[in-house]
């Protein structure tokens, strides 16, 4: 399947965390190799800078979701490994069933970086199961001060991302405190001239089209649309039913069928790896009335882009959308 393929709808799996616990339990006890859609891999170090030297070693981070997995890489450069676990773009982190391999992973990481917040439950269960001795654990959920219900999507806020940044390159020096002046080096390269584009394409859609009203699919989008400055019309409690899997209401679907209608919204974003027949009815509905649609996707897509390329791409889509409707 493309990157932008249709999944099976989130409804229709939940039914996976029910075995959960009993999967982890298998995975921590399985010896033998597993495989599964999204065998770990190790993360593209990106366009950071990788010069080397220091004093040699190599940490072991382990992520559970592929975005955070390539900040972390590039900031770690040459002195570290990082493996993601969710690397396939068909996969949902949600619903993910953790494999031997996995634990395997986990139980050998030094340093280990979870979303947090209710998306990767499998991801707690596995660093409960697999006690690594001192390692190093990143909640981002825990970082940035969200807590379990509210909205997990944090590598869609520009701020978040930046917190995250700031931890990792700290931990990172704590746990090999011989090459701190190499993780600053890399921290410094990362900001001022890997995220460049990132960071000038924020500013730009921000200082331009602040205020302007959009609709979208799900809750995915409500961090990058605050971070952006945008007006999201979307009632939340239909953003919220199409993330976690469940019936948007009747009275959300007709509300959004009048914001397009009456053309409210300017714009209309998108996941496009989890595209309903609801959200299909409604993308199909926004282009008929000749209001923009742009994608974002929950996971790097394609799967071997870094962070930035990937975001990048997703904003100048967003903001291609923005000066089409607003003609500026």
């Amino acid at each position: 399947m493309s990157p932008l393929s249709v999944r099976v709808p989130r409804s229709v799996r939940r039914t996976v965390r029910i075995a959960l616990g009993a999967a982890v339990a298998v995975v921590t006890a399985a010896t033998a190799t597993a495989c599964s859609t999204s065998s770990p891999k190790t993360a593209n170090a990106g366009d950071a800078a990788s010069t080397g030297g220091g004093s040699g070693k190599t940490v072991q981070v382990v992520a559970g979701e592929n975005f955070w997995g390539s900040i972390a890489s590039q900031l770690g450069g040459s002195h570290v490994k990082v493996t993601s676990v969710i690397t396939n773009p068909d996969t949902d982190p949600h619903d993910y069933e953790p494999t031997a391999a996995d634990a395997r992973t986990v139980a050998g990481a030094q340093y280990a970086i979870v979303n947090g917040i209710g998306y990767d439950a499998w991801a707690d269960k596995l660093l409960a199961s697999n006690p690594g001795s001192g390692r190093t654990e990143l909640k981002v959920g825990d970082l940035v001060g969200i807590t379990p219900g509210g909205n997990p999507h944090r590598w869609y806020s520009p701020a978040d991302v930046h917190k995250v940044i700031e931890k990792i390159s700290a931990d990172y020096k704590k746990i090999d405190p011989a090459d701190a002046a190499y993780f600053d080096q890399q921290k410094t390269t990362f900001e001022t001239k890997s995220l460049a584009g990132y960071n000038n394409l924020i500013a730009d859609i921000k200082a331009k089209y602040a205020g302007t009203p959009i609709g979208a699919s799900e809750s995915i989008v409500t961090p990058l649309s605050d971070g952006l400055g945008l007006k999201m019309l979307t009632p939340e409690t239909f953003l919220d039913a199409m993330s976690e899997g469940t019936d948007p209401t009747a009275k959300d679907k007709a509300a959004i069928d009048d914001q397009i209608k009456n053309k409210q919204i300017k714009v209309y974003v998108y996941n496009s790896q989890n595209s309903t027949p609801d959200v299909q009815t409604q993308v199909k509905a926004a282009k008929d009335a000749g209001i923009p649609v742009a994608t974002v996707t929950e996971t790097l897509a394609p799967a071997g882009a870094t962070f930035q390329q990937w975001q990048t791409t997703e904003l100048q889509g967003i903001e291609q959308a923005l000066a089409k409707a607003t003609g500026k």
